[in-house]
């Protein structure tokens, strides 16, 4: 496995819509294994292909990393068949926009379909965190950012705050 360097925005890259896997093989896999090890050295939860520079519609996710155990997830080409109209708000990160954390109103529900590491559909009904991960990550597969969701202003201020950070970074 290999830890892969996650892109931040406003790299253009992050903007590409990926494109469906047509078949899950051994570079696919690997290519999982090295988002998940990507994603727990950057301290995530959920990390899609586009953020490490590969436009393929692949997501990992592991919920309860947060409290220390490792049960990672791959979905691999999913689609939101199904999202409920009660709304849910919770604040946001991203690996992508690191520093920025901000209330971010989706589906409360879903349901999705999703090929597992093995190429074998699956079905899923979500709510709560879970649910905002998906579609935070299923955002990132078409090319939308978190803070693609916020009013102008608080976008511009959210990317002034990144570009400033980068450059004291780079600075010092």
């Amino acid at each position: 496995m290999a830890i892969r360097p996650i892109l931040t925005a406003p790299d253009p890259r992050l903007k590409a819509v990926s494109t469906a896997v047509e078949t899950v093989d051994a570079a696919v896999r690997k290519l999982i294994d090295d988002m998940v090890d990507s994603m727990y050295e950057a301290d995530g939860i959920g990390l899609a292909a586009v953020q490490i520079g590969e436009p393929k519609r692949i997501i990992v996710m592991d919920l309860d990393q947060k409290d220390g155990k490792k049960n990672p997830r791959h979905f691999i080409n999913p689609v939101i068949t199904w999202r409920s109209e009660e709304i849910a708000t919770f604040e946001e990160g991203c690996l992508s926009v690191p520093e920025i954390w901000e209330d971010v109103e989706r589906s409360a529900r879903i349901k999705a379909e999703y090929l597992d590491r093995d190429g074998k559909k699956h079905e899923i009904e979500a709510d709560g965190l879970l649910a905002t991960c998906l579609q935070h990550e299923m955002d990132h597969l078409e090319g939308v950012l978190f803070i693609d969701h916020l009013s102008k202003l608080k976008r511009s201020m959210a990317l002034r705050k990144l570009q400033k950070a980068k450059r004291l970074k780079d600075a010092g």
